[in-house]
Formats: structure tokens, sequence, C-alpha cells
């Protein structure tokens, strides 16, 4: 039976049980502050960074996964006889994927059985295509296969988040198509989106409570009746409004799992502070 490892980027910040349970293997990309570097979700935690930031005035940066930590986790995983699929965030907002393609490329034995995809996403709308691979994986599915599954469950996936303010996207350069509101966000709060792998705006929202309704219509209307629906919330250390719209999109959509879980460092540096995020996949 052909062995398949799945191999993904920390922004996915998928629950440890479920890593562990389906061994996938995370890749961390670089949280900077000031001199120091931070491995995102291994040195440096959720509440450890929003507790931070707090108190410094210090502006983090970010930086990709690098080639030589994508280069030893395909290695360890080739050398135990596995095949590897690797999911990473989209390279419209990180060269994670570029860093995976050099590691591959670098590897001199079992190169053809490294595969590398696009998720054209991040959080957890990366995380649903990543647990449906592993999810295949370990029911005994080939490279080929897996990969096949991941496409689908990306097609089949949306995110929707609302910040607080747009500063720490424009700050951090993610902030693609949202651009043209910067100069009237004063008094609204920004419903955004990924499209095609790139932050897009979606309405200019009175209040974060209308934001988080208007969210969940929006998303209704993308998941068109489909089923089954698996859902997920995402925050920027804003847990209690994360956990009351998660319940709110349980009783609404009726859908077959839902999770939650912290926006990783490195997402959360961008997002800012108070960034709520709705995850869904239908249809997988």
């Amino acid at each position: 039976m052909s062995k398949v490892a799945i191999v993904t980027d920390s922004t996915a910040y998928l629950p440890t049980e479920l890593v562990e349970q389906l061994n996938i293997t995370i890749v961390p990309l670089i949280l900077i502050l000031g001199e120091k570097s931070f491995e995102d979700g291994v040195d440096i935690l959720p509440d450890d960074f929003y507790r931070l930031m707090e108190n410094s005035k210090l502006v983090p940066t970010t930086s990709q996964a690098t080639m030589l930590s994508m280069k030893n986790a395909f290695e360890g995983l080739l050398e135990q006889g596995f095949a590897v699929l690797g999911l990473f965030l989209s390279s419209r907002l990180s060269g994670t994927v570029e860093s995976a393609l050099q590691a591959r490329a670098m590897i001199q034995k079992g190169q053809e059985k490294i595969s590398i995809m696009d998720s054209l996403a991040t959080t957890m709308a990366l995380g649903w295509p990543v647990l449906t691979a592993a999810r295949a994986a370990n029911a005994g599915e080939n490279l080929v296969e897996c990969q096949k599954l991941a496409e689908k469950a990306r097609d089949q996936t949306g995110v929707m988040f609302v910040v607080e303010t747009l500063e720490y996207l424009h700050r951090g350069g993610r902030i693609g198509g949202a651009q043209a509101m910067l100069g009237t966000i004063l008094h609204v709060k920004p419903l955004l989106e990924l499209q095609d792998g790139r932050i897009e705006s979606v309405e200019k929202i009175r209040t974060k409570k209308q934001a988080l309704s208007r969210m969940l219509d929006l998303i209704e209307e993308k998941i068109g009746g489909r089923k089954p629906v698996r859902l997920a919330t995402v925050h920027a250390n804003a847990e209690a409004e994360a956990l009351s719209l998660l319940e709110t999109a349980r009783q609404r959509f009726n859908p077959i799992e839902s999770l939650y879980s912290p926006l990783s460092p490195v997402i959360g540096a961008h997002a800012g502070p108070g960034t709520v995020a709705l995850a869904y996949m239908t249809g997988v």
C-alpha cells in the first residue's frame, strides 16, 4: 500500500490533536520582532504573541518558510518511505510555495515522489484541503488521488473575515484589492474575502456585529444548499466573538464538522488584533 504524508505550513494553524492523529507535518513561517526571529507556532504561540504586542512598540514583520526547513521535512519523510503532498498558503500572499519548489529541486533522490500545491488560501481555508488530503492518505489513497481530493476541496472552500482596521494589512503589503477602502475606513468595519489567493474587499459595514451577521448571509449564498458543510472560525485575540460566531453558524448551517482556532502569529501580525474569520468547505 502506498504511503502518503501531508506537509503544510503554520498559517493553517490546525488543532494539535488533528495534526497528531493524521500525522501532518507543519513547516513554520517566520515572525520577526525587532532583532529576534521566531518560528511561527513553535517558539511563539498566539497567546504569547498578542500579549507581547500589547506591551511592545515594535512592528512585527514576517518571512516565508525557509527552503532548508522544507528540504529537511521532505527528506525526512522520503527516508521513512512516504510520498509527499505539500499544500501551502497562497503564493499571492507569501513565497512559501516557492520555497517548497526550490527545496524539491534540491533533493537528489525521490524528487518525483513530492507534489507541491498552491492552496490559494490560508488559515482554515488552507486547513480544510489539508485535512481532506490527510484523511485520504490515512485511508490508503495514493499521491495522485490525495492531490485530486485536495484540489477538489480547495475549489469548494472559502473564507471571509472582519478586521478592526485595514492598517495591519496595508502595512504588511497584503491588502490586495481592498486597497481602495483605505480612505474610507474610519467609521466602518471592513468585510473581506480571499479570492483567487488575494485579499479582496466585500463590503463596508458600520459595526463589527453587523459585519459578522452579513458575513453569515453571504456565506449562506456561497454554500448554496450544498452538503455536507464544514466550518471553522479563527480569530486574532477575539475568542469570545469567534466562539459566538461559530455557535450561530452551527445552528444555521448544521455542519458535519466544526473547528475553532486562533490565528497563527504570522497571520495575526498582518490581520491585526480583533480579526474574526469564518472558513467553510462544502461537498467534500
